[in-house]
This record gives C-alpha cells, structure tokens and sequence, in this order.
C-alpha cells in the first residue's frame, strides 16, 4: 500500500521535475503503510481478532488493489494498453537510485540500518520499550502499571506500517521501477519468517533478513544452476521457520513417553 500511495504521488506530479517530489512520495507511502496497518490494529483493540491473521488476509486485499492499480488508474497511458505504470526508476526526481553503483545500495539499507539501532535503543534503554514488552508478555500486569496495552498496540502497528509502507515505496521506486501487477513477491509472508529468526529483536531481524537474502539469491542460483523449482527455495524457508518454533517447544516442554496407568 505504500507503494501505491507513494507512485501515486509522483504519477500525479508527472512530469514535474523537483527534488521534492521523492521526499513527498516517501511522506505518501508512510502514510499509506499506515492507513493499513490501522485496520489490524482496531480490530485487535475493539474485538481481540488476531492481527497476524487480520495482516496475512489483507495481503490478499492489497494484492487484489495492486492489481486494479495496474491495470487502471495507475497504468502508463503510453504503455500500448499493457499494464503496469511508467518506470519510477527512469524518472530522476522519482527514482531511488543506487547509492553506490553495482552494490544495489539505496535509500532503503540505509533506512534499515538506521531504524534497527532506533528500535534497539527504544526497546532496550526507553522506558517506551519496557512498556511494550510488558503488554505484550503481560496485559493485565500492564493494565495494573497504568500502561494501556490498546494504545500501544495502535502505536505498535501504525509504527510497523508506517515503516513497511516506506519500504514498500523504496521498492518501486528503485529496484522493481513500477506499479505492476507482479509487484508483490511475498515480502510479507517472508517478513513473519524473519522476525521469529531474529528472536523478535532489531539486531536479530537484521541478521535474519540478511539469511533469508542469501536464500533467495541463493536459490535464483541454485533454480538455475540445478534446475531445482522455485518451490524448493520456498520449502527451505518454511523448514526454517518450522524447526526454530520446534526449538522453542523442546525447550519450553518436555515430551515423556510412557503408558497409561490403569485406575482400579
């Protein structure tokens, strides 16, 4: 959503040519993550829907959007008909370009780095991170402290989205270049992955994705070197998740084998 939002800015602008117009898109595509995420997060507060699901189901929406997008209000009128918008990539006042040339370095990683050491510091020296840990480990033990667990879920999720909608702008507007119906490669389902790899943690996260990075290059290799399906990368990933959340079920508990006495 993000990126829609964000494209949508510049595309509007067109062929406006000033350096603000990226800084207005990256503005767009926060606020559009945002607007999202709000959705999980008052069902959350409201009704105590789970917001992992409500989030999973609304990438199939979002995808459904996209799609329309693409093939609609966003599409390229100079395309031939085909869909997609035009080439954000190729418009230098709406490009996130390479940093540093042939590193595939942009705006993104640099965000990345710069929002993990925020989230680190948040987390670990603010009395805001205890606050969150607190209401997620314990509501009712929260509640007693004085700290709202609803108002920090609504900050929580409207932070998260904020952040994926800006990373959903850095995308098009760098390495994919478009609106197109595509777009989406799954980051979502990926990024649940990553963060159970990374312990829930901003430094473990960054690890975790840079992993999952190398299996998808990997991968793209190996399809082609090997003549493995896309779905073999695909089930390596899930075995990842599978075993870790393994892990943590042997650790937690322990499994006894025996047999069942009688009761005279």
């Amino acid at each position: 959503m993000g990126a829609i939002f964000g494209a949508g800015v510049g595309l509007a602008l067109y062929p406006v040519e000033t350096r603000w117009v990226f800084p207005l898109m990256v503005v767009a595509g926060v606020f559009g993550g945002w607007l999202w995420a709000m959705i999980p997060a008052i069902l959350k507060t409201r009704f105590n829907t789970n917001e992992i699901l409500v989030s999973l189901l609304l990438v199939y929406v979002a995808q459904n959007i996209l799609a329309s997008m693409s093939i609609g209000l966003l599409r390229n009128p100079e395309g031939g008909g085909f869909p997609g918008s035009r080439n954000l990539s190729q418009i230098p006042a709406m490009s996130n370009p390479e940093l540093i040339p042939g590193t595939g370095m942009h705006w993104g990683v640099i965000m990345a780095f710069v929002v993990v050491i925020a989230a680190y510091v948040m987390l670990q020296r603010h009395i805001l991170g205890f606050q969150i840990k607190l209401a997620g480990q314990a509501p009712k033990a929260a509640r007693f402290a004085g700290v709202s667990p609803s108002r920090l879920v609504i900050l929580c999720m409207g932070i998260s989205g904020a952040l994926a909608g800006m990373a959903g702008l850095f995308e098009v507007a760098g390495p994919s270049g478009q609106i197109s119906i595509d777009f989406n490669v799954g980051y979502g389902f990926t990024a649940i992955i990553v963060a159970f790899l990374g312990r829930l943690n901003p430094v473990g996260i960054l690890l975790a994705g840079l992993l999952m990075a190398l299996t998808y290059i990997g991968g793209e290799l190996a399809s082609f070197m090997l003549s493995l399906p896309a779905a073999a990368i695909q089930a390596f990933q899930g075995m990842l998740l599978f075993f870790l959340l393994a892990v943590d079920l042997l650790t937690n508990y322990r499994i006894r084998f025996g047999t069942r006495k009688e009761v005279a």
